[in-house]
């Protein structure tokens, strides 16, 4: 546990009732799969057309009834935090461009923004133990900081509403092809009480391994980058040893509570899932959306589809 995050008084024992009002975002690392690039640019600011990755999560946020971010930042991760501050000069030159207004004020206007330092990244696990202060003994929901939904076909409100009944830990779940489950926490699960089926295809979480070989994994169900957590999590942490990569690690965590009797439950999610924290998944993610867009879809799809039909689309 991190000296200077909170240790609530905490229990397995779950206390439902209360919905999370609070997110925290784990946005410390170092991005290394994107240098030089993230040298100087943190990965979460990495454009999406016009608007960085992190501001889309942060919408989701918003989204789901979350007014109240914590970000939990590293060395020259600065910008992060003024990208969602005012900027009176630029609104000045701005005042007669009322689109490009309301865009640059949108992000001051999603939530409180507030900032925890992680000096070393040793892990999910640590970086989550930094939100214990701020949190407190409210439950909360974590959100990494490289991949979000589309708003058209929200997950965290579902998952908000589980967690208030249940009061235990909420997962979110996607099926992966078996040889990716080395990237992923995987679960071992059992069907969830038929009450809860009105908040979609829930499951009951029974086991939890890091980044198992294929041949080792319990299943194909993936941890999504979404959780809804109780304040014991911090207490956990505090027990929780180094595990996969001699990181302290979020899933080695939960595992240790559903171990004490502590209900997980988790929804597997089949919306749209963007990915951007390796390259390639970033690209992709930026290609969809940019289709997507009513201003510039149609004329970058046709172009992008010349590209493809092309010579220079057909080069490896």
């Amino acid at each position: 546990m991190p000296e200077n995050a909170a240790t609530p008084a905490s229990s397995s024992t779950p206390t439902a009732g209360r919905r999370a009002v609070k997110a925290v975002i784990p946005a410390a690392g170092l991005a290394t799969r994107f240098l030089p690039a993230t040298k100087v640019v943190p990965k979460e600011l990495l454009p999406v057309v016009d608007r960085p990755v992190l501001q889309y999560i942060v919408e989701e946020a918003a989204q789901a009834g979350i007014d109240d971010v914590l970000l939990i930042t590293g060395r020259g991760k600065t910008a992060m935090v003024d990208h969602f501050d005012r900027r009176p000069d630029l609104e000045t030159r701005l005042a007669e461009k009322p689109e490009l207004l309301a865009a640059v004020r949108r992000p001051e206007q999603l939530a409180q923004i507030y900032t925890c330092r992680q000096p070393e990244q040793l892990g999910l696990g640590h970086a989550v133990g930094y939100a214990g202060t701020h949190v407190g003994d409210q439950p909360f929901a974590v959100m990494l900081g490289d991949e979000f939904v589309s708003l058209s076909e929200p997950l965290l409100p579902a998952m908000l509403d589980l967690q208030a009944r249940t009061g235990g830990i909420v997962l979110a779940f996607a099926e992966v092809p078996l040889e990716e489950t080395k990237r992923y926490g995987i679960a071992s699960v059992a069907p969830a009480d038929r009450s809860l089926a009105d908040l979609g295809e829930v499951v009951e979480v029974t086991g939890l391994v890091e980044k198992p070989k294929p041949e080792d994994a319990p299943s194909n169900l993936a941890v999504l980058g979404r959780y809804v957590l109780p304040s014991a999590i911090f207490e956990a942490i505090g027990r929780t040893g180094k595990g996969s990569g001699g990181e302290i690690q979020l899933t080695d965590a939960m595992g240790l509570l559903l171990k004490e009797g502590m209900p997980v439950h988790a929804i597997v999610y089949r919306g749209t899932r963007y990915d951007t924290g390796m390259p390639l998944g970033y690209l992709q993610t930026v290609v969809q959306l940019a289709c997507e867009r009513e201003d510039l879809g149609a004329e970058f799809r046709q172009w992008l589809g010349e590209f493809v039909a092309s010579d220079a689309g057909r080069r490896t």
